[in-house]
């Protein structure tokens, strides 16, 4: 696993650049890496006019008191290079968490695939005032359900006793490993857990794996990846791309009472036809209104760069 560990710590810092192999079979999510060699990269002006285009649109919504800040990741998910913005600022992850423990299940379902079949008896009552974005199903009292319908809910609906119910089902050092082998950073939710823990440079690896299938084996990346082109949040980036681009991304959502602030974040693989990228966007502010408004216009500013091209 130190090999993994190390080749996407690589891709977090800004290194003259990759050139990249891949599989050339085709498949809908995934982009599967074969290798990963260096190259030289040229200065790309139009990735610097596209950050500075994204940053002055979250400088004036500071200024104008709708949020009060914000992160970005993108990356070209072909050869591409990066750009971020406050991308090592921290977050509370909230509902963001669940992908890698799908990701956990996933990969434990690689040697003992029963492990999806395995019944789970929700005992949790569903309480809505604990999520301002609500899940459209949710689980139903003193009735079984299998883990891998229960990734299933986790992910498409977010629903938080789906993710409660799997959480306590599984070794707990298998849900860290998945961090620890890709090199993401959660040191501070030991002693914070609801806190700022998690940076959206480091949430974005989530998200790279997946689509390089160089953790999950191919059918297991192309099955995640596939459940979250099927989220049911579509204010964020969503709301930014034509109904025909498929997204396939999680949200994840908090709001401190003790301290009125509100924090609203999406992050995932937008698939523009032959044009893949990685975005991922948190905010902070007051209202979760115009933390939607400002991902999606981000989204959308981006989408039509990368189509004009």
């Amino acid at each position: 696993m130190g090999f993994v560990t190390a080749k996407y710590n690589l891709s977090r810092f800004n290194l003259p650049g990759f050139k990249e192999t891949r599989d050339k079979q085709h498949y809908q999510f995934i982009n599967p890496l074969l290798e990963c060699d260096f190259w030289t990269a040229t200065n790309n002006q139009n990735l610097n006019e596209l950050r500075e285009k994204t940053n002055s649109i979250i400088n004036n919504k500071i200024n104008n008191h709708h949020i009060s800040f914000a992160s970005v990741y993108y990356r070209d998910l072909n050869n591409g290079p990066w750009f971020g913005i406050n991308e090592k600022e921290f977050f509370s992850p909230a509902s963001l968490i669940k992908v890698p423990l799908m990701i956990a299940y996933y990969k434990a379902a690689e040697e003992k695939p029963t492990i999806l079949q395995e019944e789970i008896v929700n005992t949790l009552t569903y309480d809505p005032s604990e999520q301002n974005i609500l899940p459209e199903k949710t689980l139903e009292l003193n009735q079984p359900y299998s883990v891998e319908e229960l990734v299933k809910r986790m992910i498409i609906f977010s629903d938080n006793n789906a993710y409660r119910l799997l959480l306590d089902h599984i070794d707990n050092d298998l849900v860290y490993k998945v961090y620890t082998d890709l090199g993401v950073d959660i040191s501070k939710a030991k002693n914070n857990p609801t806190g700022n823990v998690l940076s959206v440079s480091g949430y974005a690896s989530f998200f790279r794996i997946l689509y390089n299938a160089s953790y999950l084996n191919r059918s297991m990346s192309e099955k995640a990846l596939n459940l979250l082109s099927q989220t049911t949040f579509h204010q964020g980036l969503v709301a930014g791309v034509p109904n025909n681009i498929t997204v396939a991304h999680k949200f994840g959502e908090r709001h401190y009472t003790n301290t009125g602030e509100y924090q609203l974040h999406d992050c995932g693989i937008i698939y523009v036809p032959d044009k893949p990228y990685l975005l991922c966007v948190m905010t902070r502010g007051n209202n979760f209104n115009n933390l939607s408004q400002i991902i999606s216009q981000i989204s959308e500013t981006i989408y039509q760069e990368i189509n004009q091209k």
